[in-house]
């Protein structure tokens, strides 16, 4: 049997694994930042319909624009957007993938500050755009001045910004936002998936979207909306950029199936994200928990906390896997990540953590 090194594969690709996080069966999965609970009955219900409503003309393309699904998206950002600044697609990875296409490439750079989502690099290496791997402090944390200061110094067509920061969990201070913007000369992408956790007072960059053509904000409903197996990612952003990512992206990309699941799912809206402050809860008391123990532990504006665990974070990570918890190794020597989750899973994995003590 042939492997990949057998093929006339890309130099740059050679070696390289697939991203991917653990999909393990244990009692309790706690890796990949998912909404733990199940879709309510009557949003599935909802859903169903709006599904078989469709079947009959699945001998059709669906709508290439997604117009209805972005008018619904649109209404649900508020901010006074209008449709056409709105564009949506196969979750935020093909979000930012039709981005890097349209405004990255070969010959041009994307830069992201680290240690930030890791999909990030992976999406432009696959569409040709030099990856920059810019820092942040020693506490993970990213000022104004530092974030400029490597915005000067490599001067990329393309600037990455979480907010909520994956894997630390922190929110940016706007004046950062404000300060890559009047800095970088080309896009500047402020990746909000966990924006529906962050805590109250944290500012959304769609805040400053008027008079910033260069700005992009993405978000998904994968995450506070329970539809991470639907894949809906969208951005908000001047109209020409919606225009520009129509250039790139594939004919019909999204299904009439998908876009009808995400308009009843939009439509349902309070009732899905009924969840998200007792998940925020869980987070806090997670972080709470951890801290009283001794263990330093990152500000969380996300439904995620990333923790130390004072030694070798792979010995940690099989010992809690031991105990029936899954965690997430993000690569950082000596932190873990764990999504928050359920009161019953938050109990189980704060046990297994006694035990590592």
């Amino acid at each position: 049997m042939s492997t990949i090194d057998d093929l006339p594969i890309r130099d740059d690709l050679r070696g390289l694994s697939p991203y991917g996080a653990p999909q393990l069966d244990v009692p309790v999965r706690l890796n990949t930042n998912e909404n733990s609970y199940p879709v309510p009955e009557p949003v599935v219900d909802a859903i169903g319909k709006a599904l078989a409503a469709e079947l009959r003309d699945l001998n059709r393309y669906p709508d290439r624009d997604a117009v209805a699904l972005r008018a619904d998206l649109a209404a649900y950002l508020g901010h006074g957007l209008a449709v056409e600044q709105v564009w949506a697609a196969n979750g935020s990875n093909e979000i930012q993938q039709q981005l890097l296409q349209a405004f990255g490439g070969p010959g041009r750079s994307a830069l992201g500050f680290a240690p930030a989502y890791s999909m990030h690099p992976l999406l432009a290496l696959g569409t040709g755009t030099r990856w920059v791997p810019a820092r942040r402090g020693a506490d993970f944390g990213l000022t104004a001045d530092e974030a400029v200061a490597q915005v000067r110094e490599h001067r990329p067509d393309v600037v990455f910004l979480c907010s909520p920061n994956n894997p630390t969990g922190t929110a940016l201070d706007p004046a950062v936002v404000a300060a890559v913007l009047a800095e970088a000369p080309g896009m500047v992408v402020v990746d909000e998936a966990y924006a529906e956790f962050a805590r109250p007072g944290t500012v959304s960059a769609l805040a400053v979207l008027p008079g910033h053509p260069r700005l992009v904000v993405t978000r998904t409903m994968s995450k506070a909306f329970g539809f991470a197996g639907g894949r809906l990612g969208y951005l908000a952003a001047d109209p020409a950029v919606v225009a520009a990512v129509q250039l790139v992206r594939l004919p019909y990309h999204l299904s009439a199936l998908t876009q009808a699941a995400a308009r009843a799912a939009l439509a349902h809206r309070d009732a899905l994200l009924g969840t998200v402050e007792a998940i925020m809860g869980q987070r806090d008391r997670i972080v709470a928990d951890l801290r009283a123990r001794g263990h330093r532990v990152a500000d969380s504006d996300a439904n995620f906390v990333l923790f130390e665990v004072g030694g070798d974070q792979a010995v940690a990570w099989r010992a809690l896997l031991d105990a029936g918890v899954l965690v997430r190794d993000v690569g950082l020597p000596g932190w873990l990540r764990v999504t928050a989750g359920t009161p019953a899973e938050t109990d189980a994995f704060l046990t297994a953590m006694e035990r590592l003590q």
